[in-house]
């Protein structure tokens, strides 16, 4: 198994400075796995006072991820994952 490097928010400082960079020429596009891709590296937090199906649908309608958390039922689970699917 190889296990790649990877950065969270903490590793990296950017340092002000002018740049040429134009932000709509940006990609902000990642992986989570083979078969994920996100428009913007974000996923919401799987905790009960942060992502219920409401937050994962704007995570999404924004381009990234919201992980239902595992302090529900397993029916009220698949009713929130349906209705971030619909």
């Amino acid at each position: 198994m190889e296990i790649r490097e990877a950065l969270t928010f903490d590793d990296v400082l950017l340092v002000p400075a002018a740049s040429s960079v134009l932000p709509s020429t940006a990609d902000t596009r990642t992986r989570v796995t083979k078969s994920i891709a996100l428009n913007i590296p974000l996923l919401s937090s799987a905790m009960d006072t942060v992502t219920e199906g409401r937050m994962a649908i704007c995570m999404a309608q924004a381009g990234g991820m919201g992980v239902i958390h595992k302090n529900l039922g397993v029916e009220e689970q698949a009713r929130e994952v349906r209705r971030v699917k619909r």
